[in-house]
């Protein structure tokens, strides 16, 4: 072999090899190899994700999702992605996103570190104080007022086995029941079966905006806990999960995103048009300055006092 021979064979490897490490992996070599991506869905976590009166899944995390979706097409210099709705719940979202059939989880889940060992989370994309939702005519103040009355909390989620440890650990005697969905738990307490329904606040805002007789029901003050809310992906996935986080870091910084806040939270929604009046929080806001995936609550909740009168002076 010639020197001029091998010297062309080493620069040809030499610029083969930035493509070859470029090739993707995991999720994005999915999305490449069929051509589609499966986004786990609700069917009633307004507004985050929910069908609506034409039966299209819609929210807050799906407008989300879908900035994720984008940017994949874009890194892969794929012309278009197919998207395929996949319904999901509390209960079984995260065997699906564990055995592949779906791809990203846009809902309202907690991002905690009990999870954390089965899937991973792209940054949080909320932030939420765990709180009671009760009938003004029950006096129900706080978690202590509960003492022997009956409480529901939805399958699957967080806040069912937070009220299970503090039932045992406040010595509460509480019967707990169990929603299917959050639909269901409200249902619940509208018939009177429960004096009480344990929930993100977020969520409870949601069920009482579109509640017949809105006036009829309060939700407690006592934050029980204060906890993020992820965009679910699978684990061992570096490649997808840093596209993830990247595409929100920069939605986050763009006035796009507060009008898609402004749409979910602070106007009128379909299909009932309903608007939950509900204000960036300032731990929100924290996470949107500075992004983060941390599923440890006191990341959150620790804002800086200037910040938190600050988001009161602007919500005012």
């Amino acid at each position: 072999m010639t020197l001029n021979r091998l010297l062309a064979i080493l620069v040809c490897s030499a610029l083969a090899a930035p493509a070859i490490a470029q090739e993707p992996t995991g999720t994005l070599a999915k999305i490449k190899r069929t051509g589609t991506i499966t986004l786990g869905v609700r069917d009633g976590s307004v507004p985050f994700s929910y069908l609506d009166d034409k039966q299209q899944y819609l929210g807050y995390s799906v407008d989300l999702c879908m900035k994720i979706v984008t940017a994949a097409q874009k890194q892969l210099g794929m012309t278009a992605v197919k998207v395929v709705m996949q319904p999901v719940t509390a209960a079984n979202r995260i065997p699906l996103m564990a055995n592949g059939t779906i791809d990203l989880e846009c809902g309202s889940t907690t991002n905690n570190a009990e999870r954390q060992k089965q899937v991973s989370f792209a940054s949080s994309m909320f932030v939420v104080a765990n709180k009671l939702l009760v009938k003004k005519s029950s006096n129900i103040k706080t978690l202590a007022d509960m003492k022997g009355k009956t409480l529901v909390a939805t399958a699957g989620t967080t806040t069912l086995k937070q009220m299970t440890i503090l039932n045992n650990e406040m010595n509460l005697g509480m019967t707990i029941l169990i929603g299917k969905d959050h639909p269901e738990s409200f249902l619940m307490l509208e018939t009177g079966r429960a004096a009480a329904e344990a929930n993100d606040d977020i969520l409870l805002a949601a069920q009482v905006a579109a509640a017949k007789s809105p006036g009829e029901y309060e939700i407690t003050k006592e934050a029980l806990s204060v906890e993020p809310y992820g965009i679910m992906l699978r684990r061992d996935d570096p490649a997808f999960k840093q596209l993830a986080d990247a595409a929100l870091a920069r939605f986050y910084q763009t006035d796009d995103y507060k009008k898609v806040y402004e749409k979910w939270f602070m106007s009128p929604i379909p299909p009932k048009g309903i608007n939950l009046n509900f204000p960036m929080p300032p731990q929100l806001q924290a996470v949107i300055a500075k992004p983060t995936d941390s599923p440890d609550p006191a990341a959150y909740a620790a804002v800086p006092a200037a910040q938190q009168a600050a988001a009161k002076k602007k919500a005012k």
